[in-house]
Formats: structure tokens, sequence, C-alpha cells
């Protein structure tokens, strides 16, 4: 969860200047699908989510 929240920091959070909370919700929204989807995870091997479980499934 850690690795998350850092990730969530880094790569989306800290590189937008948000000018409410509305376009918070709908920027970080977006990444956190991205995240899960399509960001390639050290843990898979480096391959996405989606990918990973087309491999797998």
């Amino acid at each position: 969860m850690e690795r998350f929240f850092r990730s969530l920091k880094e790569e989306c959070i800290w590189q937008h200047r948000f000018e409410s909370l509305g376009q918070a919700r709908i920027v970080i929204s977006r990444w956190i699908q991205y995240y899960n989807e399509e960001r390639p995870h050290q843990a898979l091997g480096y391959v996405a989510p989606r990918a990973h479980l087309a491999l797998t499934g």
C-alpha cells in the first residue's frame, strides 16, 4: 500500500496543479485506472496487469 501511495504522489499528484477538488478526483481516478490496467509493474515482471492477465489467463 505504501508503494502505491508513493507512486500516486510522484507520478500523478505532484505532476499537476489542481484547480478544484473535482478536477483532482477526475485526474486521480484516471491515473488509478491506468495504474491498475496499463502501467507496468515490477512484481509482474514489468508487464502491465491487463497484459499479465492475458498471458496467465
